[in-house]
């Protein structure tokens, strides 16, 4: 390997991890900011923090953890799929399709599920 290989490898390692931690805190602070900014506009147009705590609970969905699992184990199983079929000797190809194909599956499939569980609460609700 050449001495320029080497020293790109060297700095790449570092600064992907500090450009991962800057992105992940930018994300935190965005999110923490319109929150805020969210509350602050509630409570101008005369809203009290019950009613608004009252809101937040409501706008909540209990299905989301379900949705990201779905999603999660689309992609894992689209990564060993390829994985195994790269050993078999076939195209390099097949990892990224796998992981889009099984990851849109995953999407599909929490979207059906999770809507089935909303429409159990709806009618236990009635």
């Amino acid at each position: 390997m050449s001495e320029n290989a080497m020293l790109a490898q060297e700095i790449m390692g570092p600064l992907t991890g500090i450009t991962i931690t800057l992105i992940i805190g930018l994300v935190i602070v965005t999110y923490y900011y319109f929150r805020s900014r969210e509350r602050h506009l509630m409570i101008e147009k005369g809203l009290t923090p019950e009613q608004i705590n009252e809101l937040f609970k409501s706008k909540r969905n209990p299905y989301n953890w379900l949705k990201l699992g779905l999603v999660i184990i689309g992609a894992g199983l689209g990564i060993g799929l390829g994985v195994i079929m790269d050993d078999m000797g076939m195209s390099d190809g097949f990892i990224p399709l796998f992981i889009i194909t099984l990851t849109g599956v995953g999407f599909v499939a929490a979207f059906f599920i999770s809507r089935k569980f909303e429409k159990e609460d709806e009618k236990s609700e009635k």
